[in-house]
This record gives structure tokens, C-alpha cells and sequence, in this order.
């Protein structure tokens, strides 16, 4: 079968390339730059730990190249009003950072009322008096210039020294393309103008992209939702390693927020939300915001700094209205603008990637039904939809005109302090604004819930907790480190762990679920755990090579397991056609 063919060479696309490398399907990676990258240091991206943990299992070592944050921390003028310690490890409580059930994306549903719920919570149910810290800790971001992330994806399809597999072809552009049955054509204009011939193609070609207007997909949404002035600077600040949001300080140059965030080697990037409009940022209007801003938080006079890079950064959200027409995919920016409120544009890229690759893996190398391919737009189309819903919804009161007597009134009382709580939960990747996708409508799922059903800690669609499980080889690892290549089927077996290692796959209930592994339509690896939140003994966990949980048995039921591994690939064809499945042209 010919390549898939990958169009830009931005984070988003190496990460595709790199994804269907490992899963060994070829890639030709269409690259419209001729030099390396610019180095921006005012051009960072923002990893929450699912997305970056896609980087990680690819062997892209992103957590070599920064530095976990230690806390976070949201003032309004100069009162502390929320501090969260941050740690590599740190795990979320089930009810989120400040109380309260948890309020998860909903993958292909609408607004699930979190979002209200957090921005009206009245004063008594807070979770902690003013400048209390949160009782509980979370995951770190990680927090690193985009150049770095890009330069890292290279070194890493470089790693792989197989050009068989990945062919980067730089200096080109996609100027017209053509489809059948069989496959996708595209002629490329500038260093190697020629036509290429691919299985499928992805467009991961940005903003503007090409891909998308040869395909004649519209991309509706609002533009410059928010504007930011930004700087990268080497500075000591008062609180090392702390992220901060800071939320009307008060000192005259600043309108309505500043954010804080600390990157490697003692640098810092400070955003600076500018007011409604489109006025210039002058050098001497950013440098006074600079020295003020400064001086508001070390002192009387501004501490020694060396900037080294500025930049005005203009959120827009747009949402592709189809993000598959036949055999060509849209993902990334090509198919979402968003990142007002804490949300990140390149994350939901690389969720897309960890969605899509393995779908067209199955496609490529076992063929594949429709209804998988279509899932990719049904599943991250709603998702992605769903986080701009909650972002539109929350900006006309977070950000009210006429500052927080404005805000006061247009909530009950206690809802600055929602506020404040649903940002600090967007930019630390929990809450409506921020935690990962669950799709819990999914096509993918069975049309009605199989015999031996079990509620576990993880809601089915949503992503599994990271335990340790044991592979079929004795070791012991993650359960993330599986992820990525086939579906997972993992036994919740208490006291596994004194089980002789070279015989575990002869003990207790194994032989029996080995066997209905083994007659499963998919490639399944099979593992074992000692325990999973709230998973009695014996459940059995289908879990998707995204990570996504599609069942959760009682025990050994094989023709329930071959049925959710069937719907899984798309052969569940009760469903019907999925909601936010994409017309054929």
C-alpha cells in the first residue's frame, strides 16, 4: 500500500510521522520550510501529562529538556488567593483541585455544566479561605520553547535512521490534490515540484492550510478572541519554580492580568492580556509594562532582568467543519484554533495525532470499516467543540468589561472566586477549560453495554490511570508504556505481585482470558495489575491504544470482550452513523 502522506512539518505533523513510524507505516512528510525553526523564546508550549506523555513513548524525551514547575499560584491585586503545589508525580484527587465532582470534557457531547457550576460556586463552598493553600497537589506542566519541542521530534524520526519509512521532503507545498477509492494524489510546487501518491493524507499544515481549502472545508469561528503581550526574560522573581496568575494587580500600566510562567535555565515568559482593539504594542508601551510589572512584584524599583525576546500572541477560535473527506484527514491547527482562558492549541494537536494514528495503522496494514475512520471526526471534532463551547461561554465573564465590580454583578456572590478557580484549573489541565477528553459518546463503543458491566474509577471514553502492570515478558511498568501500538486487555488480580513471574501466565484466571484474548478481532496485548481505582478483584479493562477505556468486565467473559473489541474497530454497525460523522465528497 502506498504511504500516508503528512502535510507540515510543525509539531503536530513530526509527531504523526513519528507515531506511524513506530506503528510501521510509511510517511512522506511534505515540509514547506527550508531552514531549521526560529529560535522564539517567547514562542513556548505548554504540556498538561497526557499529551506530553505521547511525546515520552515515542522517545521524545521532553522532560530532559525542562524543569517541573513547584506550585501555582493566583493573586487579584495583592492578595494570594490560590496556591497549588505541583508536583513531577502528583496525582488530582477525583473531585479536581478545589472540590466537588469532577467535571470532564464530554468527547461528542455538549457543555456538562461544570463550567457553570465553577464560575457560581457561592462563597461557603469554597474549598479554602483566601490565600489558603489547596489541600491537594497536581501533575506539573511541562513548559519548554516550541523550537526545542520541534528540534526534539527531528532528532527522534532521525533516531530511527529507516528513511524507508520516513521521508522528509522540505521545500514543498501542496498546490493541488485528487482522490478515488484507492488512494490520494497531490502535486507539490517549489524544491521537488512533482505528484505524490499516498494511501490517506493528514493536513497538519497550520492556520492557513492548504490542505483544507483544496478539500473545500469552511473553518468558522471569531477572530483575535484575546490578545496577549509577551516577553522572555532572565529575571529572579519572588517565587522560584512557581507559576503565577496574577488577576487586576495593582499597578497602572497593567489592565487585567498578567501571567508568570518559569522555563529552564532561569528565563521566564510573562503574558500580558491587552485591552479589546487593535492597538499597537510599542517597544516603550511593552517595556513599561515590563519594569512595572517587575517592580509590582519584587519591590519599590524593578530587580536586574535581561529580555531576550517579546511578541504579541492573538488567540482566534475557529473549528473545522469536517475533518475528514474520504481518504484525506484534517488535524492540529488545521482543524482547531483555540487558547483563550488557559486552553492549548498544541496539545489538542497532539491528542488528534494520538487518535487518529492508530486508527489509520489498523487501516493500512488490516483495512478498516468507515466507521473507524469516521470516529476520528466524531470523537475530537466533539471534543475540541466542547472546550471551545466552555471557553466562549466562560470569556464574557471572566473577562467582563469594567473590571470585577462588573464581574460581581453579573454572578451570585462568590463567583470571582469561581473565576479564579476555573482558570487555575484551565492552565493546569483539569475542569471544563482544561482536563482531557472523554468519549463517552464514542461510535466506537458497543450499542448497548455487554453482559458483566462493571463501574470502575475511570469513566468508559475517558483515559485510564497510569498503574503498574506486568507485561507478558515478567516486567513491571506502566500502564502508559503499553500504550500507542494495539488494544490492551488488563486483569485487576490482587497479589499478583508474589506470583512467580516466568509461570504468571498460567496462574489464577489467566489461561482462560489469555484464550479469549487471543480470539479477539485486533492484536491485544494482555497485562495484569494488582489494583485499579475502584476496580473490584477479577475486573478485566479493554483499554484502547490511545489509552481510552472502551469496557470494564466482571471476570472472564469472552463474547462480551470480543464484542466491545469489535465495536472498538468499527464493526459495531448497530450504532448507526456516528453524530459528527463527515460527509463523502
Amino acid at each position: 500500500m502506498d504511504p500516508v502522506i503528512v502535510a507540515g512539518a510543525g509539531p503536530v505533523g513530526l509527531t504523526l510521522a513519528l507515531t506511524l513510524a513506530r506503528l510501521e507505516v510509511p510517511v512522506i512528510l511534505l515540509d514547506e520550510a527550508t531552514e531549521a525553526e526560529e529560535s522564539r523564546l517567547a514562542r513556548t508550549v505548554v504540556l498538561r501529562p497526557d499529551a506530553a506523555a505521547v511525546l515520552e513513548r515515542l522517545g521524545c524525551r521532553v522532560t530532559a529538556r525542562t524543569r517541573p514547575w513547584t506550585g501555582w499560584r493566583t493573586m487579584r491585586r495583592r492578595q494570594l488567593v490560590r496556591q497549588v503545589p505541583l508536583t513531577p508525580g502528583g496525582l488530582f484527587t477525583p473531585g479536581g483541585l478545589f472540590g466537588g465532582s469532577p467535571s470532564p470534557e464530554r468527547g461528542t457531547g455538549g457543555w456538562d455544566g461544570g463550567l457553570k457550576e465553577a464560575m457560581e460556586a457561592p462563597d461557603g463552598d469554597a474549598p479554602f479561605s483566601e490565600g489558603e493553600s489547596a489541600p491537594v497537589s497536581a501533575p506539573s506542566p511541562l513548559h519548554l520553547p516550541q523550537h526545542e519541542l520541534t528540534r526534539a521530534l527531528r532528532g527522534s524520526l532521525a533516531a530511527m535512521g529507516d528513511e524507508d519509512l520516513v521521508r522528509i521532503v522540505s521545500g514543498t507545498r501542496i498546490d493541488d490534490l485528487e482522490q478515488d477509492d484507492h488512494g490520494v494524489g497531490v502535486r507539490t510546487r517549489g524544491a521537488q515540484a512533482t505528484w505524490w501518491r499516498g494511501s490517506y493524507l493528514v493536513g497538519c499544515d497550520g492556520p492557513r492550510s492548504t490542505v483544507r481549502k483544496l478539500l473545500g472545508v469552511r473553518f468558522p469561528g471569531r477572530t483575535a478572541v484575546e490578545r496577549h503581550a509577551v516577553a522572555a526574560l532572565r529575571a529572579e522573581l519572588p517565587w522560584p519554580g512557581e507559576a503565577l496568575l496574577h488577576r487586576s494587580p495593582p499597578w497602572r500600566s497593567i489592565d487585567a492580568e498578567v501571567t508568570a510562567r518559569p522555563l529552564p535555565h532561569g528565563l521566564w515568559r510573562i503574558d500580558w492580556l491587552l485591552p479589546p482593539g487593535r492597538d499597537l504594542v510599542t517597544p516603550d508601551a511593552l517595556m513599561v509594562r515590563v519594569r512595572d510589572t517587575l517592580a509590582g512584584w519584587c519591590g519599590e524599583s524593578e530587580p536586574p532582568y535581561e529580555l531576550l525576546d517579546t511578541g504579541v500572541h492573538t488567540v482566534h477560535h475557529r473549528l473545522a467543519l469536517r475533518w475528514r473527506v474520504g481518504r484525506a484527514f484534517l488535524a492540529g491547527d488545521a482543524a482547531h484554533l483555540l487558547g483563550a482562558l488557559g486552553t492549548q492549541g498544541l496539545e489538542e494537536g497532539l491528542r488528534d495525532v494520538d487518535n487518529l494514528a492508530w486508527k489509520l495503522s489498523l487501516a493500512w496494514h488490516h483495512g478498516a470499516s468507515d466507521a473507524l475512520l469516521d470516529s476520528y471526526q466524531a470523537e475530537r471534532r466533539g471534543a475540541v467543540g466542547a472546550r471551545l463551547r466552555a471557553a466562549d461561554q466562560a470569556l464574557p465573564l471572566v473577562r467582563a468589561a469594567g473590571g470585577w465590580h462588573a464581574v460581581r454583578r453579573t454572578v451570585r456572590p462568590g463567583g470571582a472566586r469561581g473565576h479564579d478557580a476555573l482558570l487555575t484549573e484551565g492552565h493546569l489541565g483539569r475542569g471544563p477549560l482544561g482536563a482531557p477528553p472523554v468519549y463517552d459518546r464514542s461510535p466506537l463503543a458497543p450499542a448497548a453495554p455487554p453482559d458483566g458491566s462493571v463501574t470502575v474509577g475511570t469513566a468508559l471514553g475517558a483515559p485510564v490511570a497510569d498503574v503498574p502492570v506486568t507485561a507478558p515478558d515478567g516486567s513491571v511498568v506502566r500502564l502508559r508504556e503499553r500504550l500507542g501500538r494495539e488494544l490492551l486487555v488488563v486483569l485487576v488480580a490482587p497479589g499478583t505481585g508474589v506470583w512467580d513471574r516466568r509461570h504468571w501466565m498460567r496462574a489464577g484466571l489467566m489461561p482462560r482470558l489469555a484464550a479469549a484474548v487471543a480470539a479477539l478481532p485486533l492484536p491485544t496485548e494482555l497485562l495484569v495489575t494488582e489494583a485499579y481505582p475502584g476496580a473490584p478483584a477479577h475486573t478485566v479493562l479493554l483499554v484502547r491504544p490511545d489509552g481510552h477505556l472502551a469496557a470494564a468486565l466482571s471476570g472472564v467473559r469472552p463474547s462480551a470482550l470480543y464484542a466491545c473489541a469489535d465495536a472498538a474497530r468499527g464493526g459495531n454497525a448497530a450504532r448507526g452513523a456516528p453524530a459528527e460523522a463527515s460527509a463523502r465528497r
